[in-house]
């Protein structure tokens, strides 16, 4: 049997491989998993690093990057395969990488990402170049379905300091006007909120909708943005609503943290 010949819903995921298995590609694949559908992935970067820093990374090329998403395409595409549901994004380290990625879903019969736009490892590592992001910033964002900031991310995106739930508002705006038709921005790094974590998403009509959770203190958690990023592009493949998806995802991704937290 064809791995991509099953009845779950296939989603692709395009980051770096975090060996560590906290963050990244593998945070991803377990995720996926956990939802009932079946992962498919592609590599854009090899980092050296464990759950507290980054050490280095080897990026791929272009060429190697599309040719390990075609024959994905391709078998999902051809002899009754099972069609790609759904998709998401994270690392994507160099401007060859991320014109390659916006070529591939633009060509290829692939669901519109979801886009985590990684810029710094929770050590504080740089996981994106300047150029890199301006490319991601200009034509990324306009083929996705959704993207997943958190503070210091949707700062760099929109321009400008959040300080409060206003500006969190008016930076999703800012970043859906730049292409993407669904922003959601995680409020974790926020310091001001200390009772409750409150992320905000904007959808493809402009509605707004709050998400909010309480607190759980128990500092920097590694690879958060990737699981959620991830359980939100199964639910997606399940054919739930972006609402559903984002709450359900959001509700996953709390459950996991407070796991953490000792009793």
């Amino acid at each position: 049997m064809r791995a991509l010949d099953n009845d779950k819903p296939v989603v692709l995921t395009i980051a770096g491989l975090d060996p560590s298995g906290g963050a990244g590609i593998v945070a991803d694949i377990k995720t996926i998993a956990a939802f009932g559908c079946f992962p498919a992935a592609a590599i854009t970067s090899i980092t050296f690093q464990n759950a507290q820093r980054v050490l280095g990374a080897e990026h791929q090329s272009a060429a190697t990057l599309r040719a390990q998403v075609e024959p994905i395409v391709a078998d999902a595409n051809g002899n009754g395969g099972t069609k790609i549901a759904a998709a998401k994004t994270g690392m994507l380290p160099t401007a060859e990488i991320v014109r390659e990625v916006v070529r591939l879903f633009r060509e290829d019969d692939l669901p519109a990402p979801v886009v985590d736009p990684v810029m710094v490892s929770t050590s504080g590592h740089d996981l994106i170049g300047d150029e890199a992001f301006e490319v991601l910033k200009r034509e990324l964002l306009p083929v996705a379905c959704l993207v997943t900031p958190n503070i210091p991310e949707a700062e760099r995106l929109s321009g400008f300091a959040i300080r409060s739930e206003y500006d969190m508002r008016l930076a999703a705006e800012v970043i859906r006007s730049l292409g993407a038709s669904a922003v959601l921005i995680k409020g974790g790094h926020r310091s001001e909120s200390l009772a409750d974590a409150l992320d905000i998403l904007i959808d493809d009509v402009g509605v707004f909708t709050e998400f909010r959770h309480t607190r759980i203190d128990v500092g920097e958690v590694h690879g958060t943005g990737c699981t959620l990023s991830a359980a939100i592009a199964a639910y997606l493949a399940k054919n739930y609503s972006l609402f559903d998806a984002v709450a359900l995802a959001k509700t996953y991704v709390t459950d996991q943290i407070r796991s953490l937290r000792p009793v």
